[in-house]
Protein backbone atom coordinates (compact mmCIF):
# COMPACT_ATOMS: atom_id res chain seq x y z
CA UNK A 1 0.00 0.00 0.00
CA UNK A 2 1.43 3.39 -1.00
CA UNK A 3 1.80 5.95 1.73
CA UNK A 4 0.14 9.34 1.40
CA UNK A 5 2.46 12.33 1.75
CA UNK A 6 1.94 14.50 4.81
CA UNK A 7 1.68 17.92 3.23
CA UNK A 8 1.88 19.74 6.56
CA UNK A 9 5.31 18.20 7.23
CA UNK A 10 6.49 18.97 3.69
CA UNK A 11 5.24 22.53 4.21
CA UNK A 12 7.16 22.89 7.47
CA UNK A 13 10.33 21.75 5.70
CA UNK A 14 9.76 24.24 2.88
CA UNK A 15 9.34 27.02 5.45
CA UNK A 16 12.40 25.89 7.40
CA UNK A 17 14.59 25.82 4.27
CA UNK A 18 13.22 29.17 3.10
CA UNK A 19 13.89 30.84 6.44
CA UNK A 20 17.40 29.36 6.71
CA UNK A 21 18.19 31.03 3.38
CA UNK A 22 16.56 34.28 4.53
CA UNK A 23 14.06 34.22 1.67
CA UNK A 24 10.65 35.74 2.38
CA UNK A 25 7.39 34.21 1.25
CA UNK A 26 7.08 37.19 -1.08
CA UNK A 27 10.47 36.50 -2.68
CA UNK A 28 9.71 32.79 -3.12
CA UNK A 29 6.30 33.59 -4.61
CA UNK A 30 7.86 36.09 -7.00
CA UNK A 31 10.53 33.61 -8.17
CA UNK A 32 7.82 31.01 -8.78
CA UNK A 33 5.35 33.49 -10.28
CA UNK A 34 2.61 32.55 -7.83
CA UNK A 35 0.77 34.36 -5.04
CA UNK A 36 2.13 34.74 -1.52
CA UNK A 37 -1.06 33.18 -0.18
CA UNK A 38 -0.33 30.03 -2.19
CA UNK A 39 3.15 29.77 -0.61
CA UNK A 40 1.53 30.25 2.79
CA UNK A 41 -1.00 27.49 2.10
CA UNK A 42 1.82 25.09 1.13
CA UNK A 43 3.80 25.93 4.25
CA UNK A 44 0.82 25.28 6.50
CA UNK A 45 -0.21 22.10 4.70
CA UNK A 46 -3.54 23.58 3.59
CA UNK A 47 -2.66 23.06 -0.09
CA UNK A 48 -1.13 20.07 -1.82
CA UNK A 49 2.02 20.67 -3.80
CA UNK A 50 2.57 18.96 -7.12
CA UNK A 51 5.84 17.37 -8.18
CA UNK A 52 6.71 20.12 -10.69
CA UNK A 53 6.42 22.81 -8.00
CA UNK A 54 8.27 20.68 -5.43
CA UNK A 55 11.21 20.36 -7.82
CA UNK A 56 11.11 24.10 -8.52
CA UNK A 57 11.12 24.91 -4.79
CA UNK A 58 13.99 22.50 -4.13
CA UNK A 59 16.11 24.27 -6.76
CA UNK A 60 15.30 27.75 -5.45
CA UNK A 61 15.95 26.76 -1.82
CA UNK A 62 18.96 24.60 -2.74
CA UNK A 63 17.69 21.47 -0.99
CA UNK A 64 16.86 18.07 -2.37
CA UNK A 65 13.34 16.89 -3.00
CA UNK A 66 14.27 13.96 -0.73
CA UNK A 67 14.77 16.42 2.12
CA UNK A 68 11.43 18.13 1.49
CA UNK A 69 9.57 14.83 1.31
CA UNK A 70 11.36 12.70 3.89
CA UNK A 71 13.47 15.10 5.94
CA UNK A 72 16.59 13.22 4.93
CA UNK A 73 19.14 13.97 2.28
CA UNK A 74 20.07 10.32 1.87
CA UNK A 75 17.64 7.62 2.92
CA UNK A 76 13.97 7.57 3.72
CA UNK A 77 14.51 5.45 6.83
CA UNK A 78 15.30 8.72 8.62
CA UNK A 79 11.83 10.08 7.86
CA UNK A 80 10.78 12.49 10.65
CA UNK A 81 14.00 11.94 12.62
CA UNK A 82 14.64 15.67 12.99
CA UNK A 83 11.04 16.29 13.98
CA UNK A 84 11.24 13.54 16.63
CA UNK A 85 14.49 14.98 17.96
CA UNK A 86 12.90 18.43 18.21
CA UNK A 87 10.00 16.99 20.20
CA UNK A 88 12.25 14.91 22.45
CA UNK A 89 14.38 17.94 23.30
CA UNK A 90 11.27 19.61 24.72
CA UNK A 91 10.36 16.60 26.90
CA UNK A 92 11.52 15.77 30.39
CA UNK A 93 13.10 12.35 31.08
CA UNK A 94 9.80 10.73 32.11
CA UNK A 95 8.11 11.90 28.92
CA UNK A 96 11.05 10.62 26.86
CA UNK A 97 10.84 7.19 28.53
CA UNK A 98 7.11 7.05 27.82
CA UNK A 99 7.64 7.94 24.14
CA UNK A 100 10.38 5.32 23.92
CA UNK A 101 8.11 2.62 25.37
CA UNK A 102 5.30 3.54 22.96
CA UNK A 103 7.74 3.37 20.04
CA UNK A 104 8.94 -0.05 21.22
CA UNK A 105 5.35 -1.32 21.35
CA UNK A 106 4.57 0.06 17.91
CA UNK A 107 7.60 -1.67 16.36
CA UNK A 108 6.86 -4.95 18.16
CA UNK A 109 3.25 -4.89 16.96
CA UNK A 110 4.37 -4.02 13.41
CA UNK A 111 1.97 -1.08 13.23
Amino acid sequence: MASVPDYSIIGRRIKEARMERKISQEELAEKMEISVSFVSRWETGRAKINLKRLIEISKILEVTTDFLISGSETETRNYLSREFNDILEKCNSNQQKFIYRVAELVTQMNI
